[in-house]
């Protein structure tokens, strides 16, 4: 590590999605803002601030619920307001203890929890 990089050494490489409806919930991840990277058959990976990789894994048998990790943004009620405005029925916004947050629902049924960010001064 460079001795004048201040970002935290690590991160989270790759956070996974099972969806039966791989086709329109990529849709939904790059009209959400996650750039593509790869798709084939059964599979389509996008990349996030961090060079974090979520991977949608097609699944036949599937049932949608809570996804296994959440989203960070730096501006939640701009986030509310953008989703909105792409039809996308974002929860009410509610206040929590360290966070605020809102939920979305992708194609295949998953529903993402998006959360207000606390990101400290220093780089990411």
């Amino acid at each position: 590590m460079d001795n004048t990089d201040q970002r935290p050494p690590l991160w989270v490489g790759h956070i996974f999605l099972a969806t039966n409806r791989l086709a329109q919930t990529a849709g939904f991840m790059r009209q959400i803002g996650m750039r593509p990277i790869s798709q084939g058959d059964d599979y389509a990976v996008f990349e996030l601030r961090g060079g974090t990789h979520l991977v949608l894994s097609l699944v036949q048998q599937f049932t949608p619920g809570e996804a296994d990790f959440d989203l960070m943004v730096d501006d939640l009620e701009a986030a509310h307001r953008r989703f909105a405005e792409l039809g996308l029925n974002p929860s009410p916004i509610e206040p929590g203890k360290i966070h605020a947050s809102f939920n979305i629902q992708e194609p295949a049924g998953n529903r993402i929890r998006v959360l207000s960010s606390h990101v400290g001064k220093n780089p990411v």
